[in-house]
């Protein structure tokens, strides 16, 4: 199942700037007979990228160099609507975590949670419960990233004039304890 996803997933190439194809079968039984029906990490890197990419319809605009995003949709006269991310390629769980707050953006759509912080709670929360659906180990720099980001999200809604906070977002009031 997962071979046949990964398959359908390379052969997808307007997602995404082209990259190394599936391995053939020649090279998938050159492996070790107990990881022939497993794939690597970056194999499964990719064919997370590429299934979460066709999930929400979105391209990717850039891939970049630094742990950083940014994701924005565009709507057509027509009505048509592109949706566009730039963010790190994922190859370990940060940059993972990153790609897919970016893509928890359009997931959760664009405006929907009211303030501006609370959306981008929702977002690190989708992109948390992501790596788990993927087995994507959630490590302790995700955590405090996640920490980070929403402290960051938080101050800036306070200096701005933020009535009430949220309580979903109490927790990111202060900033994290230092080791």
């Amino acid at each position: 199942m997962i071979r046949e996803l990964q398959l359908e997933l390379f052969t997808d190439i307007s997602l995404v700037a082209p990259v190394r194809t599936a391995p053939t079968a020649s090279q998938t039984q050159e492996r070790a007979p107990d990881r022939a029906n497993r794939l690597t990490a970056s194999e499964r890197y990719e064919v997370m990228t590429r299934s979460v990419l066709k999930e929400h319809g979105v391209r990717v605009r850039k891939w970049r160099s630094s742990t950083s995003g940014v994701a924005w949709q565009l709507t057509y006269e027509d009505g048509h609507v592109s949706r566009l991310i730039e963010a790190p390629r994922p190859r370990g769980p940060m940059s993972a975590a990153v790609f897919l707050h970016e893509i928890g953006h359009h997931a959760i759509g664009f405006e929907t949670y009211k303030p501006r912080c609370l959306e981008e709670y929702h977002a690190w929360m989708y992109a948390v419960a992501q790596m788990e659906r993927w087995g994507i180990q959630v490590t302790e720099a995700v955590q405090n990233r996640v920490h980070d980001a929403l402290h960051y999200a938080v101050s800036k809604a306070v200096r701005r004039g933020i009535k009430r906070i949220p309580p979903e977002l109490g927790q990111y009031s202060m900033p994290r304890a230092q080791k």
